[in-house]
């Protein structure tokens, strides 16, 4: 079983309950994460989301994808989430969400091994950094176990401040982030372009942000999202690339 324990600096750093990244199926444990997801999108960010109730975000894809969570196991509470769809759980969807959003012709490799992360969000008490590292941890061992050749997924960028930010922030992507123009992947609806005189490098979100540590490339243009209120960036990351060295203070001391 996957399972990754936090760093004692971790836990210093937080200064709350140790915690634990694993992929469950326990449906206690995946109705928390639900719960945290309509906490983040639906409130957090304005999201509308339309297969929601009761306070919970849910779709067709979590039928069959893995949930991938970190738990603070004193207080039994889902404090992180991702959702993962590999190539073989994508075909009983119909394909991988990303698809939903941009053209993926150029980024799928036939013969290659992907997965795909989803719906990743942390507890808005959680976010000084250890949560997001046990999600990586564990989806570096997701990918080393499997024999993951790709990571893709979207990253989102919040437009609860208007298109201004969010442009400012793909402006420095596209400078320093994008993938080679052989892969790209072409968006369905695309963002307004508009001038802005902001420097992004300081409003990259922190989840982007930390994508971007680890070694992720940004394919392109981002996608609109009007549902979720968000321009959502497809993101890659070729298993080779990830850094390694970002990762250690995560994963050294862990059991």
């Amino acid at each position: 079983m996957l399972q990754a324990t936090a760093t004692a600096r971790q836990q210093a750093e937080t200064q709350e309950s140790p915690l634990v990244a694993r992929i469950t199926s326990d449906a206690a444990e995946i109705r928390q994460a639900m719960e945290l997801r309509y906490r983040v999108f639906a409130e957090g960010m304005g999201a509308r989301l339309p297969t929601a109730s009761e306070g919970i975000d849910r779709d067709s894809f979590d039928d069959v994808c893995l949930h991938l969570i970190v738990k603070d196991v004193i207080n039994d509470k889902v404090v992180g989430y991702s959702r993962i769809l590999t190539n073989e759980l994508a075909q009983q969807t119909g394909g991988f969400y990303s698809a939903t959003e941009f053209d993926l012709s150029r980024i799928i490799i036939p013969g290659k091994r992907y997965m795909e992360i989803g719906r990743t969000c942390v507890d808005p008490d959680f976010r000084s950094g250890a949560v997001i590292g046990l999600l990586w941890s564990g989806i570096a061992q997701f990918m080393s176990a499997h024999n993951i050749d790709y990571l893709m997924g979207c990253a989102s960028i919040s437009l609860n401040e208007g298109y201004s930010r969010a442009v400012a922030i793909v402006n420095h992507l596209r400078d320093k982030h994008f993938t080679d123009a052989t892969m790209r992947a072409e968006p369905r609806h695309h963002m307004p372009r508009i001038e802005v005189g902001q420097d992004g490098k300081s409003l990259i979100p922190p989840l982007l942000k930390a994508y971007l540590r680890i070694g992720v490339k940004v394919c392109g243009e981002p996608c609109l999202d009007k549902d979720f209120n968000v321009a959502d960036a497809l993101i890659l990351l070729a298993r080779g690339d990830i850094n390694q060295r970002y990762l250690r203070h995560f994963t050294k001391n862990e059991g």
